[in-house]
């Protein structure tokens, strides 16, 4: 999504960064923890660590920009916002998740949600989605969203925090990745209703407010896995509100390095493909080097432990984002959009 004014650019930085740490934890989790590490003594449980706390921050950060985007279309018609809003996730949601079965059918090690049946197929595709549910997410989010337009701001807002509490302490079955469906509808929500507020702390954010909340971030963190409450109600939800709070408050001025910024914020805008894309790309991966790894030397184990995630981790964005370039070369459009009649006519010629 393009936006022009000033403030769009510290959004699309904060996306960047959830898009790096989503591949990283996928990377981490399952292909880096899965390799037998005999050497490197505790770094891959260090890296396993960090790619679990860091879930408080990835989505719902991302949920957060995601319902401030949402704004203008909220307040438009059904028939204005149904098909930018709603038709092209699904539509997208739906592609998508044909293309990781068919690739994760010839994978079945490798540990991630994939169907085996049509009946867990059509299970996925609605009630437990698979690694593709953010998609899935902002379609059901817009229309539940947009269907309580009436309901006042904060019974809403209390409503959601109440069910990503229940979610996040594991009193419903959310098996698969319907937890954090249910979870972060309220940081879409908080985005959604309190943009303006949002905006004015990213207006007036400060080095100096960014590291006390960080390092109240990383307190709470450190609390939480050092007393096993991540599922005690509300522990969870609070320290993922600190955590947005944070990327908020840090983002625009990491947009202020030219540099890393700009590059941050270009990523930040191409986060769909590598969305969609480096899930397949990381299974055949796994089972193409996973072996080969686990009965590496010691020495080269010790080498790789502490730098493999992120070398991976760059390699899949890269590659993601080159596929992306030769399917549009190829006009395959379609893969990243809602095709119009003329588009799929253009296709054809």
């Amino acid at each position: 999504m393009e936006m022009e004014n000033p403030r769009a650019v510290w959004a699309d930085v904060a996306k960047g960064v959830c898009i790096l740490l989503v591949v990283l934890w996928h990377t981490v989790n399952k292909h880096y923890l899965q390799v037998d590490w005999q050497a490197g003594g505790a770094i891959p449980a260090m890296w396993g660590f960090f790619g679990d706390q860091l879930m408080t921050l990835r989505m719902p950060l991302f949920f957060t920009i995601s319902g401030m985007f949402a704004v203008s279309a909220f307040h438009r018609p059904w028939r204005v916002v149904v098909r930018s809003r709603v038709a092209k996730f699904l539509y997208l949601y739906l592609v998508w998740m044909l293309i990781h079965t068919a690739i994760l059918w010839f994978t079945p090690s490798f540990d991630t949600l994939s169907a085996r049946s049509l009946g867990q197929f059509a299970e996925q595709l609605t009630i437990t989605p698979p690694n593709l549910w953010y998609l899935y997410a902002l379609a059901l989010y817009f229309v539940a969203a947009k269907a309580l337009k009436r309901v006042p701001v904060p019974i809403l807002l209390g409503a959601a925090a109440l069910l990503a509490v229940v979610a996040a302490a594991d009193l419903i079955a959310t098996p698969g990745n319907r937890g954090s469906l249910l979870q972060n509808f309220v940081f879409f929500l908080l985005g959604l209703h309190l943009r303006p507020h949002i905006e004015r702390l990213t207006q007036h954010t400060t080095w100096r407010r960014a590291g006390a909340i960080g390092a109240v971030y990383a307190i709470a963190l450190l609390a939480m896995a050092a007393t096993a409450t991540q599922q005690t109600p509300t522990i969870w939800t609070a320290v993922s509100l600190i955590a947005t709070v944070f990327g908020l408050s840090a983002a625009p001025l990491v947009a202020r390095w030219t540099h890393i910024g700009a590059a941050l914020s270009w990523l930040g805008r191409r986060t769909l493909p590598i969305y969609v894309i480096h899930m397949p790309i990381l299974a055949l991966l796994h089972m193409a080097v996973a072996a080969p790894l686990s009965h590496a030397s010691p020495a080269a184990q010790t080498a790789l432990a502490a730098t493999y995630p992120l070398i991976v981790t760059a390699l899949l964005v890269v590659t993601c984002l080159l596929i992306e370039y030769g399917l549009k070369a190829a006009r395959a459009t379609w893969l990243f959009d809602l095709p119009t009649r003329r588009a799929l006519v253009d296709s054809r010629r």
